[in-house]
């Protein structure tokens, strides 16, 4: 119990700091409201937990030792958060009447399309299974079994979906000032350039 809890505590401390994910839930319930951003989120989690079942099952190991996959997997990543960080920029600018619509047109997203987005984001991050490889085994037992690393893999899924979920009531207790347009704009210019960033760290990992 004491090493789970203290297992618990480094979730908690490794979710509240904000990446792709986190600003992607954020400009999804900024420019969509609650729906989006729970959508948005969901896609996450859904990406985190199957990167968290194939962190215990082993199959993770097997991709991130496999090097044509696992670049295919980072240069997605990278191609992906680029797009993301684009489309943003090209919202600020535009000043767009809904940034978050596919190919910055005025449509609505649709629950799919927000799903499909923040799944992608989480699945295409190659890092995301390399830290369930790396930190995963450091609190169990050999002799624990696939059944412990799986729970202590659902377990960053479910901290991570619950601060997911904190960001989102955030945004949507401020709706009203967080719906002017200049900071909706300060958004997607955020979101847009921190995207860019984390793709060109992606891309310049050896």
């Amino acid at each position: 119990m004491a090493t789970y809890l203290s297992f618990l505590l480094f979730v908690v401390l490794l979710a509240v700091a904000p990446g792709p994910d986190t600003f992607l839930t954020l400009r999804a319930s900024v420019l969509g409201g609650r729906r989006r951003g729970l959508f948005t989120a969901l896609g996450i989690v859904t990406g985190c937990a199957i990167q968290g079942v194939l962190a215990a099952s082993g199959l993770g190991a097997v991709i991130t030792h496999a090097e044509p996959v696992f670049e295919a997997i980072r240069w997605a990543g990278v191609a992906y958060l680029t797009w993301l960080g684009f489309t943003a920029l090209r919202a600020a600018v535009r000043r767009g009447e809904d940034a978050w619509a596919v190919g910055g047109s005025a449509r609505p997203v649709r629950r799919r399309t927000a799903f499909r987005q923040g799944f992608l984001c989480n699945i295409t991050n190659p890092k995301v299974l390399a830290f369930n490889l790396a930190v995963l085994p450091q609190f169990v037992s050999p002799g624990d079994g696939m059944a412990v690393l799986l729970g202590y893999a659902l377990t960053l899924v479910a901290v991570g979906g619950l601060v997911h979920l904190v960001v989102i009531e955030i945004a949507h207790a401020a709706a009203t000032k967080l719906a002017r347009p200049p900071f909706r704009r300060g958004v997607d210019g955020a979101t847009g350039a921190v995207m860019l960033g984390f793709a060109t760290v992606l891309a310049a990992e050896a």
